[in-house]
């Protein structure tokens, strides 16, 4: 993690006017050497002005894609300007920009590493508010997950994480778009790519709402992901291995 490398803080925000300069600052504080984009899901508030009057760069999508939209199209801003390392830190105050150097640390460490994810389940002092029935989707996501990729999965659903440029390309190039977090887990150990958790804290959201509240959501969403880990079992991954064919060639 060289200080001359390109690094980038991509932060996805949707009507997050109440929170995104407290980010932003954090953001300014803890990795002063990162390039800030806040990825404006069309917002119907103020979100954008608020993050352009702090100083980050944002992007404006026309209208609301969701979470897996806004960050692919951080990761396209990514790759286009060629940064090195990108963190995704989302734009409601839950991560925390201080615990950035850990996941650069781990990095840093383990060179073969593509991805690494903040997970509030292995802080000792784990204090992270959520309804049990959340509670009980996240465990029975990082259950599956660990046996699909043979590695102990914590927390499948952060969204708290650092990648390196092979990163970086692969979720710029395809990127699962409702609730994308445990796909992206899965996608990086189709597509032969490493990844490792580090102990963060998370908070309460400080603003807005949440794209899963309420039982009915919760439901929805652990149905709608258990669905798309199921399909994704069965979908073809290429992967080009040296020595292949490429998958295009001049005639």
């Amino acid at each position: 993690m060289n200080a001359w490398r390109k690094q980038l803080a991509i932060v996805p925000a949707y009507n997050e006017a109440a929170t995104i300069s407290m980010v932003i600052e954090n953001l300014r504080t803890h990795v002063p050497g990162f390039d800030v984009v806040v990825v404006d899901d069309g917002s119907t508030d103020a979100t954008a002005a608020v993050a352009e009057r702090c100083g980050a760069r944002v992007l404006r999508l026309p209208f609301n894609v969701g979470i897996g939209g806004a960050v692919q199209a951080g990761f396209k801003y990514a790759l286009e300007q060629g940064y090195d390392y990108c963190v995704q830190c989302d734009g409601d105050g839950q991560h925390d920009p201080a615990h950035i150097a850990r996941l650069q640390e781990a990095m840093a460490a383990d060179p073969g590493l593509d991805m690494v994810v903040g997970s509030r389940f292995l802080t000792r002092d784990y204090r992270y508010p959520a309804p049990v029935s959340r509670r009980t989707g996240i465990h029975i996501f990082a259950s599956i997950c660990s046996r699909i990729i043979r590695q102990r999965i914590s927390d499948p659903t952060s969204g708290f994480r650092l990648c390196n440029r092979r990163a970086i390309a692969l979720f710029a190039r395809d990127y699962p778009h409702d609730y994308p977090e445990v796909e992206a887990v899965l996608m990086l150990h189709w597509h032969r790519l490493k990844m490792h958790e580090v102990p963060v804290q998370m908070h309460e959201r400080g603003g807005g709402a949440s794209s899963i509240s309420g039982s009915g959501k919760s439901a929805y969403y652990m149905i709608k992901v258990l669905l798309a880990i199921f399909i994704g079992l069965f979908r073809q991954h290429r992967v080009i291995e040296p020595g292949d064919e490429a998958p295009v060639a001049a005639s």
